[in-house]
């Protein structure tokens, strides 16, 4: 039972998990955990004293990729016991991508030493995506521009004011990723940055999609989305939640 069970102590790399909801708009029956994590100080032992399991995938990488995997799986853990008492990590699949209990659709997302995961009933968010990036520099935001924009995005950017340059491209990165993340499970067939755009975004963190490919019988071109961004701390969260019902629109 959910309050009578006792996860394993956090391991000396991680700072105690929060709760505190750190998006512009609520995502009703959804549960968030995010982390603090330090590479440096992972221990050899850190997995099996927090009962994860280490895919051999992960046996092999450096430290630093350990660690992040350690505490997205922590948040995730704790997240799923919190949401309706399911007690484990999700596995990793061959796409690589973390595999949910049938009936709850999820999420994580790790960047330079943040990591968080989050859950839901299928019921009520058939898809979830989230994506955390470091906020890019101007500079590396104008060499990337081509490979990241649609001509249309490039077209939106130029007419915008110079200094939103670095927070455009870095959030057109992050809530693609989130797009794919949240619809990937449900159509099953991969895209990328040039098969979807954003039409438009808000200081205030709400972003409006649209598909420019066919995905499935429901997630066909011209489809809008809407997704919604944080800044923390120089790094921008970005999320995508699909309803629980397939038919109903954003």
């Amino acid at each position: 039972m959910r309050g009578m069970t006792r996860l394993p102590a956090l391991p000396a790399c991680c700072t105690s998990l929060r709760a505190d909801w750190p998006m512009p708009q609520p995502l009703p029956g959804s549960v968030w955990r995010s982390t603090d994590f330090v590479p440096a100080q992972l221990g050899v032992d850190d997995f099996a004293r927090s009962a994860i399991e280490m895919p051999a995938s992960i046996q092999r990488s450096v430290a630093k990729r350990q660690a992040e995997f350690l505490a997205g799986r922590l948040c995730a853990r704790a997240a799923l016991l919190q949401l309706d008492g399911t007690l484990g990590a999700p596995a990793i699949g061959e796409d690589r991508a973390p595999v949910w209990p049938a009936h709850i659709s999820g999420a994580i997302t790790h960047s330079n030493g943040r990591a968080a995961a989050l859950v839901a009933l299928k019921r009520d968010w058939q898809g979830i995506g989230i994506d955390l990036e470091n906020l890019l520099s101007a500079e590396r935001a104008q060499r990337l521009a081509k490979e990241i924009l649609t001509p249309a995005e490039l077209e939106r950017m130029a007419a915008s004011p110079a200094e939103h340059m670095a927070l455009g491209v870095t959030l057109t990165f992050s809530i693609k990723e989130s797009l794919f993340k949240a619809l990937y499970p449900l159509v099953n067939t991969r895209f990328y940055f040039e098969h979807a755009e954003v039409l438009s975004w808000t200081p205030n963190g709400q972003v409006r999609l649209r598909l420019l490919t066919d995905l499935s019988e429901h997630w066909q071109h011209g489809r809008e989305i809407d997704g919604q961004f944080a800044l923390t701390d120089g790094q921008l969260l970005s999320l995508v939640a699909i309803h629980g019902s397939p038919h109903q629109r954003p």
